[in-house]
């Protein structure tokens, strides 16, 4: 069905159900709501910001009635179009549902709005004993709804896993208002299909989640943190690859290359740190007293593999002045060039150095420089496209490199997407991971739950008629 516009009827009714201040027309707020981190723009015509789960509901309930796109937004910091309204139609602004309802230290689970930072999120637990693992680079701005949608994961997921194994119930308003309730705060549940599962990772395609529970887990006692500089690449993934083998499972393993050495040189220079060569950043966590075993034979591999320089730290200060080489990749390598196409294929771990010598040799063939770093304990690396320019053909080029790339994460047994999900910038790409049965089914459940395609529409699937 076709999107209709939005008129003064419309307007006054949701302003009806939230109030005039929080149901915003003027254009200042609509060019603020009308991107994400992928730099795409797109005006929605309204802007609603409600607050609790009945305004939800009687909002939608109204959008569904007069066929209005709906786009559901946390903070904005999605790397594939999920927020953008691409269709106009009215924005969610989701992020004043902010409280944490509660902590339950004897259950370990924690109720959530979907408007609650990432960041915050960790620090409530962590001030009673408990732990939130997943700990996307954005985590600062992120909220929890976005993580949820997208099922973020982070620097921990080598450990911990992702977003979806902390999410044990929802409250959900569906497209068409109804208020529905998935899962169970019991540590077993198997009634029915497992619908919360469904909704995670579902990029705000199928509902809008109101009501968050999150299982959290014992805060580890101690951590510590490796960097090693090694000669290359190679001799990085070497390193990687020869920890894991040793049966360590650290909370973190990461991986930097050079190209990513040589901007944050450039963006915020350091004398401990070379331009040249590879990082291999590690860290380790577990009960007091356990950490130096594994901490030794980490260095005994990195030193073997040539590692020019090692060091470590068990003091926070310390061990954030390590990591602020990861924190500093992404804006450092906005600084030199004109344009980023950041995607993060995931493969498996025994394949990690054979994907980054075919991604090198695709930069040579279409003339750019390709930055790598990421989730290398996981396979799960961000691939950044370097543009000299935004000229069509350098888009055009930048394209047809990209879908290289899709190709051989495929091919090499990966996926196209590790943590960021599909938004409408990977949406073209789709077919090459799924058959055209599994797109149909889930064409299917998006009609079943949205019959209107009035909810984000436009991701995912290529056609907004999908």
């Amino acid at each position: 069905m076709e999107p209709m516009p939005i008129d003064q009827e419309i307007i006054a009714a949701i302003r009806r159900i939230v109030g005039p201040d929080r149901c915003r027309t003027d254009p200042e707020t609509r060019i603020c709501y009308g991107y994400d981190a992928t730099r795409q723009q797109a005006m929605p015509e309204l802007v609603v910001t409600p607050k609790t789960t009945e305004e939800i509901s009687q909002v939608m309930k109204t959008a569904y009635e007069h066929s209005v796109p709906v786009y559901p937004r946390g903070a904005g910091s999605g790397l594939t179009g999920g927020a953008v309204p691409t269709q106009e139609g009215l924005v969610l602004d989701l992020c004043s549902m902010n409280r944490i309802l509660s902590i339950d230290p004897e259950t370990f689970v924690a109720w959530v709005e979907p408007g609650v930072v990432l960041q915050d999120l960790q620090a409530a637990v962590e001030a009673v004993g408990l732990f939130y693992p997943p700990d996307p680079a954005s985590s600062d701005v992120a909220t929890i709804g976005g993580a949820v949608a997208e099922c973020a994961g982070g620097l921990r997921c080598i450990k911990y896993g992702v977003t979806r194994d902390y999410i044990m119930a929802l409250e959900v308003v569906l497209p068409t208002g109804e208020i529905i309730r998935t899962g169970s705060v019991a540590a077993k549940s198997v009634t029915g299909y497992d619908l919360t599962r469904l909704f995670v990772g579902s990029e705000g395609t199928l509902g809008i989640f109101t009501k968050i529970a999150v299982r959290l887990i014992p805060k580890p006692e101690a951590e510590e943190t490796i960097l090693a500089i090694l000669p290359d690449l190679e001799g990085a993934a070497t390193v990687t690859n020869r920890i894991l083998e040793s049966h360590i499972v650290p909370r973190a393993l990461e991986l930097i290359d050079e190209h990513c050495l040589r901007a944050v040189q450039a963006y915020a220079p350091s004398e401990t740190l070379p331009e040249t060569g590879a990082v291999v950043l590690v860290e380790l966590d577990g009960p007091a007293g356990t950490l130096a075993a594994p901490r030794e034979k980490i260095i005994e591999i990195c030193k073997a593999a040539g590692a020019r320089t090692v060091r470590w730290s068990a003091d926070p200060e310390e061990r954030d002045a390590l990591w602020s080489l990861r924190r500093n990749i992404s804006p450092a390598v906005y600084a030199i060039c004109a344009r980023k196409v950041s995607e993060d294929i995931c493969v498996p771990r025994n394949r990690l150095l054979e994907t980054f010598r075919r991604v090198d040799r695709i930069g040579e063939r279409h003339r750019f420089t390709i930055a790598k770093y990421g989730h290398a304990g996981d396979g799960n690396i961000h691939i950044n496209v370097l543009l000299e320019n935004t000229e069509p053909e350098t888009l055009k080029r930048a394209e047809r490199a990209v879908e290289d790339i899709f190709r051989v994460a495929i091919e090499l047994g990966g996926t196209l997407t590790g943590e960021h999900g599909i938004g409408n910038t990977k949406s073209a790409y789709l077919r090459l991971e799924c058959g055209p049965v599994e797109i149909e089914l889930m064409r299917r459940l998006k009609r079943l739950f949205d019959p209107k395609n009035l909810l984000n529409p436009g991701k995912i699937f290529t056609s907004s008629a999908d």
